[in-house]
């Protein structure tokens, strides 16, 4: 997915508010064997990227100054306005493809109406994690990754340990975490209890059939 930015020459804060009247967004390029660079993006191009999945977690290729060949980098960090649809910064990084990253990729959820879980008891899956964190060469990175709730049993959980990682990636863990949930079946709200009252009703109807 490519993009374009050009460079900016004068900095600090006085500066980038000029460039964001003017429908420009400031940013920072860093990263590789070169220094950072200060560069800014056309508002609504970069706006309606930022909207797209893929720009979040893909090698993007990014077009200085409209010159020569594009170059890859990865989206790190973006700065919106507090409630304004601005977008007030963009950090990338450069991406070389001999060495390893670590970055985000969302979790896309499905056959989640399929699972017993759904079908037989009615629960509902709560999405625990909605991204996950790997590590894996810029060639290997996924857009993202499935997690498969076919066979989510009633009450059940899926773990990190149970997802299928594409070639060459791995998930990052951090400190105790060793065998995080990434989802889980529960009863709907109230379920439990009405199932509860309707038993202790049976079981009241008995008690007075015996008398």
């Amino acid at each position: 997915m490519q993009f374009n930015a050009t460079s900016r020459s004068v900095k600090g804060t006085s500066a980038s508010r000029r460039l964001r009247r003017a429908g420009r967004v400031p940013g920072i390029v860093y990263g590789g064997k070169d220094d950072a660079i200060s560069v800014e993006f056309d508002h609504n191009e970069i706006f309606h990227a930022l909207r797209k999945e893929e720009f979040h977690a893909s090698i993007l290729d990014m077009k200085l100054d409209g010159k020569g060949k594009g170059q890859p980098v990865l989206l790190r960090a973006v700065q919106w306005h507090p409630y304004k649809a601005l977008v007030l910064h963009v950090d990338f990084q450069r991406v070389d493809a001999k060495q390893t990253l670590t970055t985000k990729v969302p979790l896309h959820f499905i056959n989640g109406d399929l699972s017993p879980a759904v079908k037989l008891e009615a629960q509902i899956i709560s999405q625990v994690l909605t991204e996950l964190e790997i590590t894996c060469l810029p060639s290997d990175l996924p857009q993202s990754i499935q997690v498969d709730l076919a066979n989510m049993p009633a009450g059940g959980n899926i773990y990190l340990s149970d997802l299928v990682l594409p070639e060459g990636v791995t998930h990052t863990v951090h400190g105790a975490e060793d065998d995080l949930v990434i989802a889980a079946a529960l009863a709907k709200k109230g379920a439990g209890t009405a199932a509860a009252d309707g038993e202790e009703a049976e079981g009241e109807a008995g008690e007075n059939s015996a008398e």
